[in-house]
C-alpha cells in the first residue's frame, strides 16, 4: 500500500473515532496507524489488498470497536513514531521557530516573523552545509591562501580585485525593500551555528578535522559575493579575438555561427594582435575556479599517495576541461497553459544544469512566516528561493545569453606604467593596497589596480600594455540570484515581472505559471548598451568604446499568455526578429535540439499531465541522432564489425537509453564525428581557441557536404562517416570487448559525483566522500542533459515540476542529497533515485509535510 493511501486510511480511521481534529492525538495516532499498517503490510501484497478492501467496503461503525482496541495499543508507539523534537536555545531569535525535515531532507521552516525566518534559514543551512559554506566564505573573502598556502595567492588577489566595494546598504536593499534586515538576519543565523560549533566541536563535519581548520564568522559581504555566479563571456571574448587575429573575422564567423544577424568582430586597427596571446585572464580565472585540494593539505593519516593523487586529479581535470569545452552547461524550463493540461491549470517545469558535486550546488528549503510561504531550490549561501512556487505561482530559470563583460587594452606610460592613455591623456590607475595572510609564510602586501573601466588583470611591461575587465556585475545588484527574494512574494504575473526588473545576474529566461491561469516569460540580466561594437572581441580602452548605460530589463524579450499555449526555453536563441536592442543581448546560444524536442512533445496535442512532464524532463531522444544516422543508409562496408554497428544504428529509435547497444555505438560515433569535423574545418593554429563546431553546424555541413571533404564532396562525406564509425567501433572494442551485443551505453556512461577533497584523500576515505557510480543515459543534446563526457559531470541535479492546481502534487529532485556531511543520512540518499530518473513529492501544506516528517527541531530564543 503506498504512503498516501496509508495516510488517507489513518486520517479516515481517526475521523471515524472523532479524533482527527485533536491536535495531539490526531498527529501522533495517525503516524502510529501508518507505522503499524506499514509494518504489517511490508512486503506482503496479500495483506495490502486485504487492508485496501476493508477501507473500500467497511464502515466506521463496523470498525469502531476494533479500531479503539488497536488505537489503545498504538498511542504509545505513535508518540515514539513522531520525530522527537530537538529543542535548542539559540541567541538571536525573537520567537520560537520550528524546522520540520521531511523524508527527503527538505527543511520546512515555520517562523512567527520575517527576521526569525531568515535567521533560521541561515542557521539550518549551516547545520546542513557547514563545510561548503566555509569554503564559500573563504573564496568570497579572498582568504584561501590562509589555509592552503602560497599556491592560492593568485586566487585571493583575483577575489579582492573583483570584490564589491560599493555602498552595502544600497546593495542589500536592491534585492528586496527589506534586504538589509533579511540578509543580516540570514548572516546572524549562520554565525549562530558557527558559534555553536565552537562550544561543541563534535558538531563539525569531518572535513574540518581532515584539513585542521575551523569555520569563521560571516558578514553580509560574503552573501553578496559574485565569485561563483554565471557572470559573462570574457574568456570567449578573448578567444574570439585571438581567432580573428589568426584567421580573420569572416572565417571565424563561419566557424562560430553567431546568431541572429551578422556581427562585426573585426579587431580595432590600432590593436597589436600579438598582445592577445599571453595568459591575460589568469588572475580572473583563478578566483572563478573551484579550489583544488592536495594531499599535503590534509592530516597525514588521510592523504592519498602522490601517484594516486596525480591520477585522480588528472581525471578530474580532463572531465572539467571536456565539460566546459562542450555543450554541457545548459538548462530547460517551460510553462504550459491550463487549456493544454489535464488539470486545467498551468504547469511549470524547470531543471537547471550546473556542475555536479557532493554536496550539490542547489539546496531545497520551505520558508513559511507571515508574508512568506515559498518552497523550492536556491543555493545554501543565500537567503530565499531561486526556483520554486508560493501560494500564487511557480517560476523557473535558464540561462539567457547576456554579455556583461568586456576586455579593455590600454597603452601605458613608458615613464610611469601605473598611468594609461585615455582620451589622449595619461590617466592614473586607482590603487588599493591590501594584505593577504599566507599559510606558513609572511603576509603578502599587494597593490590592486583599477582603471576607470575596472580591475587590471594583467600588465605587459615589455609591450607597454595593461588589460582591465569591465564587468556589469560589479554594479549594485550584481549578486547572483538574490533578487529572487522579490519573486518569492509575487502574487501575479505583473508582480513577478516587476520583481524580474531587479535580477541582474545571471542573464536568465524567467518563466512564470500562475494559479490564476497566466503564463509568461521574461528575459533578465544586466545588459550594457554598446553603441559602436558588439562586445565579442577585446577593444582599446582609449575612450572610443564606451557603454551607453544599461538596457532596462523589462525591455529585454518577454511574452505573456502566448498563442501557442506554452513557452519553453533551453538556452536557445529566443531573440525576436527585428528586436531593437540587438547589441545588448548575446550572440552565441546552445544548439536548438533540446528546445526543439520540448516543443515537439508539448505540441503533441495531448492534455499534459505531471507524468508527461516528468518523462519530458528525463527524455533521452536525440534529435542529432535522428539527423545523422540516416546518412549511413546504403553505405555498406566490408568491415564486419562496422557493418553490424551500422545496421544496429539504422534499426534504432534514436533514444540514448543506458541499456541500449545502439546508444553506446552512436555516442562513440558522434564524438568521433565532432573530433574529426573540428580537425577538418578548424585550422590547427586556431584550434586552442575554437575547439569544436556546434552540433547544428556539423549536421548542416554533413547533410550538404562542403569541398573540404574532397573533389567529390558526397563521396568524401560518405567515406568520412564510415571512417568515423570504424574509429568508434575500434574504441568500443578496446574498452568493452569484442562482443558488440555487450556495448550498452551505460557500461561507459555513468555518474560518479566527486567531493572537493576526493583527489587528495586516501582510497578508503574517497569511497566515503564520493557518490556513485551508477549508469546513465542521454548526452548534452537530449532534454535529459547528462553532458558529453563518460562521467556525467553536469546536468540537472535539481528538478522541479509544479501543477498549479494543487501545490501538494509538485515533485522534485536534488542529487546526491540535501546535506553536506558524509555522515548525514541525507548526504547521498537521493542519488540512486536521481540516477534512475525518479522524483520525490514536494509537499507544501502543513498536514502533508507532517505526514512525511523525518526530523524536527524547535529553536527557542535564548533568554
Amino acid at each position: 500500500m503506498n504512503l498516501i493511501r496509508i495516510l488517507d486510511f489513518g486520517f479516515w480511521i481517526l475521523d471515524c473515532l472523532g479524533l482527527a481534529s485533536n491536535p495531539i492525538i490526531g498527529k501522533a495516532a495517525t503516524v502510529g496507524v501508518v507505522e503499524a499498517f506499514s509494518f504489517e503490510t511490508h512486503g506482503s501484497p496479500n495483506n495490502q489488498s486485504k487492508i485496501t478492501s476493508s477501507v473500500a467496503f467497511g464502515s466506521c461503525q463496523n470498525l469502531k470497536s476494533k479500531i479503539l482496541l488497536i488505537l489503545a495499543l498504538l498511542i504509545i508507539p505513535a508518540a515514539r513514531a513522531q520525530p522527537v523534537a530537538d529543542t535548542l536555545a539559540v541567541p538571536g531569535l525573537t520567537a520560537p521557530v520550528e524546522i520540520v525535515t521531511d523524508a527527503w531532507g527538505i527543511a520546512h521552516i515555520y517562523a512567527e516573523n520575517e527576521h526569525d525566518l531568515f535567521f533560521a534559514q541561515g542557521y539550518n543551512a549551516a547545520r546542513d552545509r557547514l563545510f561548503q559554506l566555509e569554503i564559500w566564505r573563504r573564496q568570497a573573502t579572498g582568504t584561501v591562501a590562509e589555509i592552503l598556502g602560497r599556491r592560492e595567492l593568485e586566487r585571493d588577489i583575483g577575489t579582492r580585485l573583483f570584490m564589491f566595494r560599493g555602498d552595502m546598504t544600497q546593495e542589500m536593499n536592491y534585492y528586496h525593500p527589506r534586504g538589509v534586515a533579511i540578509i543580516t538576519a540570514f548572516v546572524a543565523g549562520v554565525n549562530a551555528y558557527v558559534e555553536e560549533t565552537r562550544r561543541r566541536p563534535d558538531l563539525l563535519p569531518l572535513e574540518f578535522g581532515l584539513l585542521g581548520i575551523e569555520p569563521d564568522l560571516w558578514t553580509p559581504e560574503v552573501v553578496i559575493s559574485r565569485h561563483q555566479g554565471l557572470l559573462g563571456n570574457i574568456n570567449a571574448e578573448l578567444n574570439y579575438g585571438r581567432a580573428v587575429a589568426l584567421l580573420g573575422p569572416e572565417l571565424v564567423k563561419e566557424l562560430v555561427a553567431f546568431e541572429p544577424g551578422d556581427p562585426d568582430i573585426a579587431l580595432d586597427s590600432t590593436l597589436d594582435s600579438a598582445a592577445l596571446f599571453d595568459d591575460i585572464l589568469a588572475r580572473y580565472n583563478a578566483f572563478r575556479t573551484p579550489i583544488r585540494f592536495r594531499p599535503e593539505d590534509l592530516a597525514a593519516a588521510y592523504r592519498a599517495d602522490d601517484e594516486a593523487f596525480e591520477i585522480a586529479q588528472a581525471t578530474l581535470d580532463e572531465a572539467a576541461r571536456e565539460m566546459y569545452e562542450g555543450e554541457d552547461i545548459g538548462s530547460n524550463n517551460w510553462v504550459v497553459d491550463g487549456s493544454m493540461t489535464q488539470s486545467g491549470y498551468p504547469l511549470m517545469a524547470n531543471d537547471p544544469h550546473r556542475a555536479h558535486a557532493a554536496p550539490s550546488l542547489r539546496y531545497w528549503v520551505h520558508l513559511s512566516a507571515p508574508g512568506w510561504n515559498v518552497v523550492g531550490g536556491g543555493e545554501p549561501e543565500i537567503p530565499g528561493v531561486s526556483i520554486g512556487h508560493n501560494d500564487y505561482g511557480a517560476w523557473g530559470l535558464t540561462v539567457f545569453q547576456t554579455d556583461g563583460e568586456d576586455l579593455y587594452i590600454y597603452d601605458t606610460n613608458p615613464a610611469d606604467p601605473s598611468q594609461y592613455r585615455y582620451a589622449g591623456r595619461w590617466e592614473a590607475m586607482r590603487v588599493i593596497r591590501d594584505t593577504i595572510v599566507v599559510k606558513d609564510q609572511p603576509p603578502e602586501v599587494v597593490d590592486l589596480k583599477y582603471t576607470r573601466h575596472g580591475p587590471v588583470v594583467y600588465e605587459d611591461t615589455e609591450r607597454g600594455k595593461a588589460y582591465a575587465v569591465r564587468a556589469a556585475w560589479m554594479e549594485i545588484g550584481g549578486a547572483p540570484y538574490l533578487a529572487s527574494l522579490r519573486m518569492d512574494q509575487a502574487r501575479t504575473w505583473e508582480e513577478f515581472r516587476e520583481a524580474c526588473r531587479y535580477s541582474h545576474i545571471p542573464g536568465e529566461n524567467m518563466v512564470w505559471a500562475g494559479r490564476d491561469g497566466s503564463i509568461g516569460w521574461q528575459a533578465v540580466g544586466i545588459a550594457p548598451i554598446r553603441p559602436n561594437w558588439t562586445g565579442l572581441v577585446p577593444v582599446p580602452g582609449d575612450g572610443r568604446y564606451e557603454w551607453a548605460g544599461y538596457l532596462p530589463i523589462q525591455a529585454k524579450p518577454h511574452v505573456v499568455n502566448p498563442d501557442k499555449g506554452f513557452w519553453a526555453t533551453a538556452n536557445n536563441n529566443l531573440v525576436p526578429p527585428g528586436y531593437p536592442y540587438r547589441d545588448a543581448v548575446g550572440w552565441v546560444w546552445s544548439d536548438p535540439f533540446r528546445a526543439d524536442r520540448i516543443e515537439e512533445v508539448l505540441l503533441s496535442g495531448r492534455q499534459h499531465t505531471m507524468m508527461d512532464m516528468m518523462r519530458l524532463q528525463t527524455d533521452y531522444l536525440s534529435i542529432p541522432a535522428r539527423n545523422l544516422v540516416p546518412l549511413l543508409m546504403d553505405l555498406e562496408t566490408e568491415d564486419e564489425t562496422v557493418e553490424r554497428a551500422r545496421q544496429i544504428l539504422l534499426n534504432w529509435d534514436h533514444v540514448l537509453d543506458k541499456n541500449a547497444v545502439a546508444a553506446g555505438i552512436y555516442v562513440a560515433w558522434e564524438r568521433r564525428l565532432q573530433e574529426n569535423m573540428a580537425a577538418l574545418f578548424i585550422p590547427e593554429k586556431a584550434q586552442p581557441y575554437l575547439r569544436r563546431l556546434s552540433m547544428k553546424t556539423m549536421i548542416d555541413w554533413l547533410v550538404a557536404p562542403r569541398r573540404a571533404f574532397g573533389k567529390d564532396p558526397l563521396a568524401g562525406r560518405d567515406a568520412f562517416l564510415l571512417k568515423s564509425l570504424k574509429e568508434a567501433t575500434d574504441d568500443l572494442r578496446r574498452r568493452l570487448g569484442r562482443d558488440v551485443s555487450t556495448w550498452q551505453y551505460g557500461r561507459y556512461k555513468h555518474a560518479l559525483i566527486y567531493h572537493p577533497l576526493s583527489a587528495a584523500v586516501s582510497p578508503d576515505l574517497r569511497k566515503k566522500l564520493d557518490v556513485g557510480p551508477l549508469p546513465r543515459g542521454g548526452n548534452s543534446y537530449t532534454v535529459g542533459n547528462t553532458g558529453s563526457t563518460d562521467n556525467q559531470r553536469s546536468g540537472a541535479s535539481f528538478r522541479l515540476i509544479v501543477d498549479t492546481a494543487d501545490w501538494d502534487t509538485a515533485v522534485g529532485m536534488n542529487a546526491p542529497g540535501q546535506a553536506g556531511s558524509p555522515d548525514s543520512p541525507f548526504y547521498d540518499n537521493l542519488f540512486e533515485a536521481w540516477a534512475k530518473d525518479k522524483f520525490f513529492p514536494v509537499f507544501f501544506s502543513r498536514d502533508k509535510v507532517e505526514s512525511v516528517a523525518a526530523e524536527r527541531v524547535v529553536l527557542w530564543p535564548e533568554r
